[in-house]
Parts: structure tokens; C-alpha cells; sequence
């Protein structure tokens, strides 16, 4: 992609109505857009950030046997009123509309009860079970608190996923995976280190459920790392549950943190509701055990920002960056041969498959280093008079900053 191409802006100033760092960098660097407080849209860089993150989770979702599908957004209130959820008594964050033809709807905020009612069709006898189930859909929540650019939003993406199995021992096998799957997706986007499996309350369901947080002075949450085995305690538990639950370990550290992901057994809630069972090997009918796995991408996308960017701006993990490589050319004297070599190197970027951003902007060399930074590509190669001279390229990682000189090869060959 060529950068005088790209539809997007970059800003030296952060916006006065953000006081969140994702939400300041990710505006200043043309990924997202703000529409209103808590609703934001995803421009081209942005976009192609968030569809590698899709891509990672669909990836390890898949590899524990889920099936994607998608459902609708607009609710029916009869769904939602089988289990008790559509009054503003049990949930407090809908948002409602009428219907011309009269009537109300609902505009989602999860997905349990529209899925489970679909399941009724498609599961009898317990050779129709385990599954698993997967969506990436749009919610809609109407916070109180949305000042936390995309960790927060009235509007935003969910991977939510549902498990259906025979009994709790299977629930128990799947949970288990599932568990070993997000931990996968954290540390391929660069916050598997940071980011610890929390023991939080269960509700109604079980002991406990499970989040996952990732150390952060820009969450909202506290949790209490053990120091013996990385998991962590909500603090919303810790007066009940002084010591870890994983080890019994009773130093604990306090830490600041967001929440990225959560997973939790539903239990038969929902299945005895809408009447969600199935025959077992006996021919006796039997409940269908559940269990509910959310993860947010744009969530994630936002606290790998507060994690890992800098002063100077963004800083992408190869895995998820819009683009592997930003190639930089900086014309002088020799601006003509400069160019015609840099769009040569493009040209050849662009045959062997390499996601390149090219900076063929008419713009000064300091601008053009200062955007780089700022957009955060975590390869930046720069074509010069120098590098010309030398037949080599200048190259800087972004995330050490290191600067190196090296010829076409041995930059590929990294």
C-alpha cells in the first residue's frame, strides 16, 4: 500500500475529549475514529489490526473444535423474557426501540439466550453433543462509564462462544481447553506474559469462574498475583479467598488490570429455560450442561496499545500490525534515482508476499520518521542517498529501536 494512497490522517496533537492512551494514539495515528462517547469507528489500519486479531482467535477457536456462525443483533423481547433478561430490573444496560409495526426489540449485549433457543433444533440425542459454538458479532451495552477509548465501548466487537456438553465431566474437559486456547491468543499477540488466568466470582453456576487480566495501570479492575503458580485473584473475592485457589499460596500481590477475556459454566440455566435436552444412551432425557466464553478484540486491541506503545506512538507485534514492513523513502540531490529504486524494492516486496506500507509522500524526513513511529509498523527500512551509496538498507525495529544496515537478503532473511 502506498502511503499517499492511504486513507488516513495522522495527528501531531492528541484530542482534548480523550483521556485514555489507547484512545489518544490510536486516533493520532488514523486507526480509529470517535463517533461519540463509546462508540468508535475502525479506519483501513485499524481495520486490518482488528481482522489479525480475528484471525487469531478464529484460528485457536477452530482448534478446539468451534464452529462459527452469526447471529443477529436485533433481539426478539419473548426470547429474553423465557429466562428473565429482558426487563431493565435484571438487566440494566439494554438498549430498546420500538418497532414501527409495534412492539419493542432489543439490540444485543450477548448472545446465551438467542443461541440456546437455536440449539433446541439442532441437538436430540446425545450423539449431538459436545459442541461448541462461535460467533464475532456487534453488542451494544449502554454504560455509564465510557471514557476508556476501545476497552469500553457503548458499541464494540465480541468473540463469544457457547459449549454445549452431555454432562459436567465433559463441560469440565472442554473448559479446560478453552483455557489453554486463550492463553495461545494472548501470547501470540504479544500480552502472554502480562496476562494472568483470575479466579473470580461464580455466581449461581459454580465456586468460581474465570477471567483474564493482563497487568495494566489502565484498567479498572485490581487482582492479587500469586507469586507461586500466575494465576490471580479477583479482588472482588479476596476477603473470601485470602489465599490462591490454584496452590494455596497466601502471598498475593496487589496489581492494577484490565479484563481481556472471561469464561464461566452456565450450568443448565439456560437449557432447563428453553428446554435444551437430549436422549442419552439409555434413552433418558438429560439437560444440556453449558458453558460461555467472551473475548473482545477491540478490547484486546486496545489494552495491547496501553501495554506495549511508546512515547513516540504505537508499537504492533508482528503477528497483528497492518503491515510487516514500512518502507521509507527519502529523497535528497539524487531524489530521482532514490525513488526509482525505492519503488523497484516496493515492487519486490509486494511479488514475494511481504505486507509493505510504502512512504512515498513528498514530505521531510523528520515527518516521515515521526509517522513511522507513531503508526507503529514494526519493521521501518529507509532508501536514502546514503543507503544508495552503500548498497544497503537502514533498518529499525521499532519495538528496540535498534538501527542496523544490511543488504536486501539479509534484511529477508531476518
Amino acid at each position: 500500500m502506498r502511503q499517499s494512497e492511504l486513507f488516513t490522517k495522522t495527528r501531531k496533537e492528541a484530542p482534548s475529549d480523550e483521556v485514555a492512551k489507547n484512545a489518544k494514539l490510536l486516533i493520532r495515528a488514523g486507526y480509529i475514529h470517535k463517533e461519540m462517547a463509546g462508540v468508535y469507528s475502525y479506519l483501513p489500519l485499524g481495520l486490518l489490526v482488528m481482522n489479525k486479531i480475528i484471525g487469531v482467535i478464529r484460528e485457536e477457536m477452530n482448534a478446539i473444535g468451534g464452529q462459527e456462525l452469526h447471529l443477529t443483533a436485533l433481539q426478539d423481547p419473548a426470547v429474553w423474557r423465557t429466562s428473565g433478561r429482558w426487563s431493565d430490573e435484571a438487566v440494566d444496560n439494554w438498549f430498546k426501540t420500538n418497532v414501527k409495526v409495534g412492539g419493542e426489540v432489543g439490540l444485543a449485549f450477548t448472545h446465551e439466550e438467542p443461541l440456546t433457543r437455536l440449539m433446541v433444533s439442532h441437538i436430540r440425542s446425545y450423539k449431538d453433543l459436545p459442541r461448541s459454538i462461535y460467533q464475532f458479532q456487534t453488542k451494544f451495552r449502554n454504560e455509564t462509564r465510557a471514557k476508556s477509548g476501545i476497552l469500553r465501548g457503548r458499541e464494540f466487537l465480541m468473540k463469544d462462544l457457547y459449549s454445549f456438553s452431555r454432562d459436567e465431566k465433559e463441560h469440565e474437559v472442554f473448559y479446560q481447553e478453552a483455557i489453554a486456547a486463550y492463553r495461545k491468543v494472548f501470547r501470540r499477540v504479544g500480552i502472554g506474559e502480562q496476562t494472568y488466568l483470575t479466579f473470580a466470582s461464580g455466581g449461581s453456576f459454580s465456586k468460581y469462574s474465570h477471567e483474564f487480566q493482563t497487568v495494566t495501570d489502565a484498567g479498572e479492575d485490581t487482582i492479587h498475583l500469586c507469586t507461586a503458580c500466575s494465576v490471580a485473584v479477583n479482588d472482588e473475592i479476596i476477603a473470601a479467598q485470602s489465599a490462591c485457589p490454584e496452590c494455596g499460596n497466601k502471598t498475593l500481590t496487589e496489581r492494577t488490570s484490565v479484563e481481556v477475556g472471561n469464561i464461566f459454566p452456565l450450568g443448565t440455566k439456560y437449557s432447563e429455560a428453553f428446554g435444551l435436552s437430549y436422549l442419552d444412551e439409555k434413552g433418558e432425557r438429560q439437560l444440556v450442561h453449558m458453558g460461555s466464553y467472551g473475548l473482545g478484540p477491540g478490547r484486546l486491541m486496545g489494552t495491547i496499545v496501553e501495554l506495549l506503545a511508546d512515547e513516540k506512538g504505537l508499537i504492533w507485534p508482528e503477528s497483528i500490525a497492518p503491515f510487516k514492513m514500512h518502507l521509507v523513502s527519502l529523497a535528497g540531490a539524487r531524489g530521482g534515482d532514490v525513488q526509482k529504486e525505492a519503488e523497484k524494492l516496493y515492487e519486490r516486496f509486494m511479488k514475494k508476499g511481504i505486507e509493505t506500507l510504502f512512504d512515498d509522500r513528498d514530505l521531510s524526513p523528520g515527518e516521515k520518521f515521526a509517522d513511522a513511529d507513531l503508526i507503529g509498523i514494526p519493521t521501518r527500512v529507509v532508501i536514502s542517498e546514503k543507503t544508495l551509496a552503500e548498497g544497503k538498507l537502514e533498518v529499525k525495529d521499532r519495538k528496540t529501536g535498534a538501527i542496523a544496515l544490511c543488504s536486501e537478503s539479509e534484511l529477508l532473511g531476518r
